[in-house]
């Protein structure tokens, strides 16, 4: 399970995991993730094209309800409010190009969270250019450098 986020939105997690449902943590959540320090306020989680059936099943099963029409659409239920739903990363190749070279995180027995890797979050930002996306890459650099060396 992951910390920070509630029972209901770790059970939201397993139910899309269950479902199959093909997704992503992207953002600063896959960062922290990948044992970048910092906080986030929300989860994005960024889904491919097609899924809305499916997505609003897995939501029903934990009680929330995926609202597919808004601007963003959003998932929403008790317990689940720091879910974000996201279907374009700027900067990124598509979303299964992306999907494909993931990293798996163990969240559960069986269960394997699909998360953007560092140097991909990196594009992303550096790609949206909003103040606290410019603020956070030279730290997301270091981390990413010194992984990189951790792993030879």
């Amino acid at each position: 399970m992951l910390e920070g986020l509630s029972e209901s939105e770790n059970n939201l997690l397993l139910s899309l995991i269950d479902a199959k449902i093909q997704f992503l943590v992207v953002g600063m959540s896959a960062a922290i993730l990948q044992n970048a320090p910092g906080v986030t306020q929300d989860i994005d989680l960024w889904f491919a094209q097609g899924q809305i059936d499916q997505l609003s099943e897995a939501c029903r099963n934990v009680g929330a309800t995926y609202y597919w029409r808004d601007n963003p659409p959003e998932i929403a239920g008790p317990g689940i409010d720091q879910i974000d739903v996201v279907w374009h990363c700027h900067g990124l190749n598509s979303f299964e190009e992306e999907y494909n070279q993931a990293i798996d995180i163990k969240i559960a027995p069986d269960k394997i969270l699909k998360v953007l890797p560092l140097d991909r979050i990196i594009a992303s930002k550096k790609a949206v250019g909003r103040p606290k996306d410019k603020s956070a890459l030279p730290m997301l650099r270091a981390i990413l450098k010194s992984s990189r060396h951790q792993q030879r």
